[in-house]
């Protein structure tokens, strides 16, 4: 895979991550630990480089794991860790973005990864209680400290990160971005590129939907998010089976897969953003390192754009009570 830069301030990685929640939380509890292990080691062997974990994770197992698996190979590895929930007893209550919470979570999260410095440290999401001068500060402050080499947001809107970035440099913001979720094309996407930030997609493979492997919401654990996913259900679950088609129709093309596919439309959208697909398995990690080495036409860019076009994907990303997590 080719090195991508994020931002302007020296952060490299190859292009395509590896998002590390599904291993411990989100998706029907996680996975058995030596398998989860089996598939970090397996992702440096492939050359992934750039592996994003949070606080919120487990909570705190995610990052314990992922200090685990990296013991003794920390060379040349990449760790985006985050932060900006309230946690008690082991559940989230609401988000603390305060200064002083800051620089508690970052030691806490150093311990629990057992590194000497965060390479990548994110606000999780935008504590609209917290001027985000005072949090960015604080944040900065372990970054001269040595705690911390580089900052970042996740799902900020055009005022935080204009905001945030006269207070110290944001070199990236993590937000959700696919092929069927496109919210950052009018405004966020031009600004990164005006202030030299770079782009980390979560969900690029739609939570799995855009793998053509979905079943319905219904179908899932209750403990899974796609559980009440509202693409996932009913009538929006079929509505969307048009956009897989159409990505399963391409993909035969070049012999992929429809996931091959979706990541490649979002490595085709700027050399400034890398997608960090989750895995629990090492096929499926391999297919989607894979996805790297397929590339789209104009005229199948223009397909995929048009069949999962805003007005044509069915239902909202998250639920009323997730939407209102969003900084926009």
């Amino acid at each position: 895979m080719l090195k991508r830069k994020l931002g302007r301030q020296g952060l490299e990685v190859n292009s395509i991550g590896l998002g590390c929640m599904g291993m411990s939380w989100a998706y029907g509890g996680g996975g058995a630990e030596p398998e989860n292990i089996a598939v970090l080691h397996r992702a440096l062997e492939l050359g992934v480089d750039f592996f994003d974990t949070a606080e919120m994770y487990g909570p705190f197992t995610n990052e314990q794991l992922l200090g685990k698996a990296l013991k003794g190979k920390r060379d040349g590895v990449i760790i985006a860790t985050k932060f900006g929930f309230k946690i008690e007893n082991n559940a989230m209550v609401g988000l603390d973005s305060r200064p002083a919470h800051v620089a508690e979570v970052a030691d806490a999260s150093l311990k629990r990864l057992g590194v000497d410095v965060i390479d990548l440290f994110y606000q999780h999401r935008v504590d609209k209680t917290v001027p985000i001068e005072d949090t960015v500060g604080a944040m900065a402050d372990l970054v001269k400290a040595g705690k911390v080499r580089y900052l970042g947001l996740s799902e900020a809107g055009v005022d935080t990160i204009t905001r945030a970035h006269k207070v110290h440099p944001i070199s990236v913001l993590q937000s959700e971005y696919s092929m069927w979720e496109r919210n950052l094309d009018a405004e966020i996407i031009p600004l990164l590129r005006k202030l030299g930030i770079g782009l980390v997609p979560y969900a690029p493979l739609g939570r799995g939907f855009l793998t053509g492997t979905a079943t319905r919401g219904d179908e899932y654990r209750k403990d899974d998010f796609r559980f009440t996913d509202p693409r996932y259900q009913g009538e929006n679950f079929d509505r969307n089976q048009a956009i897989v088609a159409a990505a399963r129709d391409i993909a035969q093309r070049h012999n992929a897969t429809p996931g091959q596919i979706a990541l490649a439309w979002v490595l085709a959208q700027g050399d400034d953003i890398v997608p960090i697909p989750g895995t629990k398995r090492r096929a499926y990690l391999e297919e989607n390192v894979k996805a790297a080495d397929v590339k789209l036409s104009a005229a199948e860019l223009a397909t995929l754009n048009a069949v999962a076009a805003p007005d044509k994907v069915a239902g909202p990303r998250y639920t009323p009570r997730g939407m209102a997590s969003i900084d926009r």
